[in-house]
């Protein structure tokens, strides 16, 4: 992790240094349109890039912080494993750290809100991957209200409802929440510069430019995908029309992504349910893994290829469960970019 993020903190500070860039610490807040103040010192600026991305969602649910839980950025550096562990959350990273943790011994039990894991995936691809977790001996309770979170002399309990059914206590040594993340705005003061927000984070035009046109955002901090290539591909962008004659949009139109499961879950363009929501014509054309010579001979027979092909013939969207399944999707993406 430190590699890929360019090395530590220490270092990372002294390579910004060494291009001019000077690096303050602390909290930025906006004064005015063009001041930014840290700590005590306030910065004049012409131009400003908002990347301050995003923060764990954390529900509302009575007890849960004072029982205690880690998020995913925890997770990774817990000094012993929890024999027994609920997470909060069906999305991506709550199915990523399920298998995870289910691999390595200890007991998991996923709670979703939702009717079904893994909601803006196509449906028939991720339901399978829900049943491959199952088989995992992941126990997965969707349509789950969580009611209040206590802590007892057996561990953490959690009283859950799922739809109709009776109420269930469930007794764990730890809380993984993954419920999503959310812009982290709340210190940058964004009314005292007058830029505009939404429901989702900061609004920008294709520029990414705001309602002011010296301030930019990119990544988390303005919604839509949160994934850091869309954040890196974002604030490479934000930073050379900051300076540019000719702006250049933001083309959102191909954005892949792969859940790291395994089998992994890819997933290019439009699901299937979108397509017969918008009303758009399309034909299906499905490839079981376990007919595919080379998977069969790898003993990688879980999963499917699946493509949603238009009138015309091109490629509305791509969904691979299978084995780097983040590999095969290459060709896939190249297809849609040419939609």
């Amino acid at each position: 992790v430190d590699h890929i993020r360019g090395g530590s903190e220490e270092q990372a500070q002294a390579d910004l240094a060494k291009k001019g860039i000077d690096v303050l610490k602390g909290d930025a807040r906006f004064l005015s349109a063009s001041e930014v103040t840290v700590g005590d010192q306030i910065i004049h600026a012409e131009r400003v890039i908002i990347a301050t991305g995003s923060q764990s969602v954390i529900p509302d649910v009575a007890g849960l912080r004072e029982t205690g839980f880690i998020t995913n950025k925890q997770a990774i550096w817990l000094p012993t494993l929890p024999r027994r562990l609920a997470i909060i959350g069906g999305g991506p990273i709550g199915v990523e750290f399920a298998q995870l943790f289910g691999l390595i011994g200890v007991t998991v039990t996923v709670l979703e809100h939702g009717p079904a894991l893994l909601a803006k995936d196509d449906r028939e691809l991720a339901d399978q991957l829900a049943v491959l977790l199952s088989n995992q001996g992941i126990r997965i309770m969707t349509d789950v209200t969580l009611q209040m979170v206590r802590r007892t002399d057996m561990g953490k309990c959690l009283t859950v409802r799922c739809g109709d059914q009776a109420e269930e206590e469930l007794i764990v040594d730890e809380i993984l929440v993954a419920v999503g993340y959310a812009p982290a705005l709340e210190s940058l003061n964004l009314k005292a510069a007058g830029v505009e927000t939404g429901d989702d984070g900061i609004i920008v035009d294709r520029m990414l430019r705001t309602n002011l046109p010296h301030i930019w955002a990119a990544g988390d901090v303005r919604g839509g995908y949160q994934f850091t290539h869309v954040a890196s591909d974002q604030g490479e962008l934000a930073a050379y029309n900051a300076f540019a004659e000719q702006p250049q949009p933001f083309d959102d139109r191909v954005i892949p992504w792969v859940t790291y499961t395994d089998p992994e879950l890819a997933h290019v363009g439009k699901t299937e349910q979108q397509l017969h929501d918008e009303g758009i014509s399309y034909r299906v054309g499905r490839t079981l893994m376990s007919d595919v010579a080379r998977a069969i001979a790898n003993g990688e027979t879980d999963g499917l290829v699946k493509l949603l092909v238009g009138d015309d013939g091109m490629i509305l969207g791509g969904h691979i469960l299978a084995s780097k399944a983040g590999e095969l999707l290459a060709s896939v993406v190249l297809q849609c970019a040419l939609a």
